[in-house]
Order: C-alpha cells, then structure tokens, then sequence
C-alpha cells in the first residue's frame, strides 16, 4: 500500500471515532435536555402579564440578576438570548422567554403565560385583538404584489 492509503485510512478511522463520540455526548445532552423539561413542566405557573418590550439581547446586557449570570456556561454568556420585560403585577420584570414562542408574543398586549422562575414557557389567553395579516395594499401596488406573489417571486418592500 502506498502512503496516500494509509493516510486516508488513518483520517477514515479518526472521522469515525468522532462521529461515535460525537453520537454519545449528543445522546447524553439530550437526556440532560429532557429532564431540565420535565422539571419546567412540573415547576410552571400561569401568570397574567403585560408585555412590555421583546428582543434579542446579549446575557450580561439584559438586565438579568448576577447569579442567573454567573450560572450560565461561559460559552453561552456571549449569545444572544430572546428576552421580554413585562409588568407582573405591579412589578416590572426580565424574563427569557422560550425560543419557539419568542414570534408570537405580542408586544404591548397582556397575556397570561408559563412561566417557571425566569423563563417563560408558554403564552396563552390573549385580551384584545390579535394581530392577524397586513392590511391589503390597494392601488397599483397591491396589484404588482398579487402578481408576484401569483407567479412565485418575492414581493418588493
């Protein structure tokens, strides 16, 4: 064999111990996931809040308490998180919401929503109206826009 064949067998064999352990510590994350979910679901609270403001900010920059901060990974301290400040009551709070639920928040309705500590889980009933599509355009842009949207082509902005 030449040296060209031993050095792609040697790179096969790497890459195949590292997808099995790359299939282990996934498989471990996952089971980690799954009981921190459990403990949410178990710990949840429905409360009626007022949503105040959402985005996506960074962990020291969202006002968050110090020990919520000094609990997370270091790796994650620099990724944005989804976060909502919301009135409870009388109190005005940072939540970090969930990020499957984060779009469909609304801003400056109230709500109530799961929350668990600091986390919001879930938002249910909603008082007002909800807010549905975009008001149609009339006039000739409207008309291009239902053209487009017809043959497939992006709508222009």
């Amino acid at each position: 064999m030449g040296k060209g064949a031993i050095i792609a067998i040697i790179i096969l064999v790497i890459m195949i111990a590292a997808l099995v352990v790359l299939y282990f510590i996934g498989k471990k994350m996952q089971k980690r996931q799954d009981e921190s979910n459990a403990a949410m679901q178990a710990n949840k609270q429905y409360v009626s809040m007022l949503i105040i403001d959402k985005k996506r900010m960074k962990l020291r920059d969202a006002g968050l308490p110090q020990i919520v901060i000094d609990q997370t990974p270091k790796a994650l301290r620099g990724s944005k998180l989804p976060v909502i400040k919301a009135k409870i009551g009388p109190q005005i709070m940072t939540l970090i919401c969930d990020e499957k639920i984060f779009e469909d928040v609304p801003v400056k309705k109230e709500v109530k929503a799961a929350v668990s500590g600091i986390y919001v889980l879930e938002v249910k009933g909603l008082h007002g109206k909800k807010e549905t599509e975009k008001p149609k355009k009339k006039g000739l842009k409207g008309w291009v826009d239902k053209l487009q949207e017809k043959a497939g082509a992006k709508p222009i902005k």
